[in-house]
């Protein structure tokens, strides 16, 4: 059975229209008039407990407005919802002890005093004993290597310790279904990896079921099987990270290192072989040319030409090495996005 269930959610905001001067001004003062702006349309999803789900899409395409939805924060204009349960926008009691929301952009951690402070105002909110909580603490603290950090204000913490007091925080109360607003955004690589780190194994502890957004690849690949991708508030795929390759990356990347790189250009612009220009014009004739740097080369080629072409470049190339892979993920959803690609 599905912990969350998603059906034909729409939303749409009324915008009001302003005229430019001040004939328009006036108008928009009197007689406002509006259009209708569609953050999210007809999207549809089911998500199993315990699963980890990455939710992607560019700037603006709705997924923020789809959390919100979810947690109850706004209310649909058309469509069904049910997380664990309940229908989110009634925000039932027994319905917020089942979830969170982090976003990387907002804190509920009070400033200037210590983190241990806003724990326990949290487990007051959400009628956890002492007993209880200083288990929960001590555990999350562990997981979280925070020990000896929620006694210090927190405005004193780096931007890392403070992520993760956030989440201890955001997990206190135990929740069932965690709904993650970019939570990696801004810490350096070190912190992103031990974020990633916890909710893995915070995932696998307690079967916590998992919606993540984030602008940062490796978060998606380190902790989701399953990806939905939205776009113009529409949902234009939801599958596998696999599938997802195998659908809109018609092409694989092959990295040849040469024995010698591209030459430079000699004197009056050309080398005594062949010019960079000219070198490069040759190596597209294999496939699309990625990057070259040095002696190495990275082409994207289509599927059904790759056995034909790492052919043609082992026996024409002067060739050291060769691998062929899937091109990254990141670079496979930048060109959906740019295309507009739709289901």
């Amino acid at each position: 059975m599905s912990i969350i269930t998603v059906e034909n959610l729409s939303k749409t905001y009324p915008v009001a229209v302003k005229e430019a001067g001040l004939r328009g001004t006036l108008t928009h003062f009197f007689h406002r008039t509006y259009r209708d702006v569609k953050a999210v349309q007809d999207v549809s999803f089911h998500i199993q407990p315990g699963e980890v789900v990455g939710f992607l899409g560019p700037n603006g395409a709705g997924k923020t407005t789809t959390l919100k939805m979810l947690t109850g924060l706004i209310h649909p204009s058309s469509g069904r919802i049910n997380v664990a349960g309940h229908t989110p926008f009634t925000r039932e009691q027994s319905f917020l002890k089942k979830i969170t929301l982090v976003m990387g952009q907002k804190q509920q951690l009070i400033w200037d005093l210590p983190a241990l402070d806003s724990l326990k105002i949290n487990a007051a909110v959400y009628d956890i004993s002492d007993k209880e909580f200083r288990g929960r603490v001590g555990e999350l603290v562990e997981m979280l290597s925070l020990e000896d950090k929620l006694t210090q204000p927190v405005r004193k913490l780096s931007l890392g310790e403070r992520m993760k007091a956030e989440l201890l925080a955001a997990l206190l109360h135990r929740p069932k279904v965690l709904f993650l607003d970019e939570p990696t955004l801004g810490l350096d690589v070190n912190a992103q990896v031990a974020v990633r780190e916890f909710l893995r194994e915070y995932n696998q502890r307690y079967q916590a079921t998992v919606l993540l957004t984030s602008h940062y690849m490796a978060d998606i690949t380190a902790l989701c099987q399953r990806v939905l991708l939205i776009y113009a508030g529409t949902l234009i795929y939801d599958g596998s990270l696999e599938g997802l390759l195998e659908r809109f990356a018609p092409y694989r990347e092959v990295k040849v290192e040469l024995k010698e790189k591209l030459a430079d250009k000699g004197e009056g612009g050309r080398s005594h072989t062949l010019c960079a220009e000219d070198s490069l014009t040759k190596l597209q004739t294999y496939g699309e040319v990625g990057a070259v740097e040095g002696c190495i080369v990275r082409f994207l080629i289509h599927r059904e030409d790759l056995t034909q072409t790492v052919a043609r470049i082992l026996a024409e190339l002067d060739v050291v090495d060769l691998t062929v892979t899937d091109p990254p993920v990141e670079e496979v959803i930048g060109r959906v996005f740019q295309a507009g690609a739709v289901a």
